[in-house]
């Protein structure tokens, strides 16, 4: 009788040491999920953060390029069309005066002629960088071989352009995006660069379109941030996240740069 009893006693001792044992054993996995759940959700929330960041910053870049190119051409309308027809309108003031002579009446009139002319030319300019009449006529293809062009012929830079893509008519918008990537990339290699020769190709990604973009200019140190905050740069993965593109970008000293971006 007392082995029997001694034997169900440690029996439930057994039991209760086992049970005592697997609920803390159930606690600490409980513990143990609880901070393990908590710190993914911190480090999600934290790259939700960091992405919320990363866009107000893209924003920010898209305000105050926007700002400046309002700045720019309000500037050129004051200084290069404003002044002109100011002094157009005091020539045709001077038309009315009495007793005018042959000499000045022509003199007059060929000023506003010129002036006309010019301001004219002037307004064509901001309107061609408001939106390039080729690229709005005729595509991404004809606006980008038309920029390559201009610049060749007017920076004393070789660029070579291949494009394997036909770019849909309708997507003006998207190609302007486009289109002001390339220019801000083309001004970055010359004016920072110092590039000679630039290559600008379009390729065929599947249902997407690849431009790969080199210059052998002086290059950067890629992994230095202060290069990663210029405006140019932000203004460019600004376009490219409206385009709901890829960019990547890889650069050294003294070996130029490669732009690759995917839309």
């Amino acid at each position: 009788m007392d082995a029997t009893s001694i034997t169900e006693k440690e029996i439930v001792l057994v039991i209760l040491y086992t049970s005592f044992f697997f609920i803390i054993l159930a606690v600490v996995l409980i513990v143990f999920f609880y901070f393990s759940r908590k710190k993914i959700i911190q480090k999600e929330i934290e790259k939700k953060d960091a992405e919320i960041f990363h866009q107000k910053e893209l924003l920010k870049a898209v305000i105050e390029t926007q700002e400046a190119e309002r700045k720019r051409i309000a500037q050129d309308l004051h200084d290069d069309i404003s002044s002109k027809l100011n002094v157009v309108a005091l020539n045709a003031h001077l038309l009315a005066t009495p007793n005018l002579s042959t000499t000045d009446l022509e003199k007059i009139k060929s000023n506003v002629i010129t002036l006309t002319g010019k301001a004219l030319e002037n307004s064509r300019k901001i309107a061609h960088d408001l939106l390039p009449p080729v690229l709005e006529k005729f595509g991404l293809d004809a606006g980008v071989e038309e920029l390559c062009m201009e610049f060749s012929s007017a920076k004393g830079v070789q660029v070579i352009y291949e494009n394997e893509v036909a770019f849909e008519e309708s997507e003006i918008r998207k190609q302007l995006h486009v289109f002001r990537i390339l220019q801000e990339l083309l001004n970055n290699s010359i004016r920072h660069g110092k590039a000679t020769i630039i290559t600008v190709t379009f390729l065929n990604e599947g249902e997407y379109t690849k431009c790969m973009y080199t210059d052998n200019g002086i290059g950067f140190d890629a992994g230095d941030c202060t290069h990663q905050k210029g405006l140019g740069l932000k203004n460019i993965e600004s376009r490219i996240s409206f385009l709901k593109g890829k960019l990547s970008f890889y650069s050294e000293v003294s070996k130029g740069v490669q732009v690759e971006f995917v839309f």
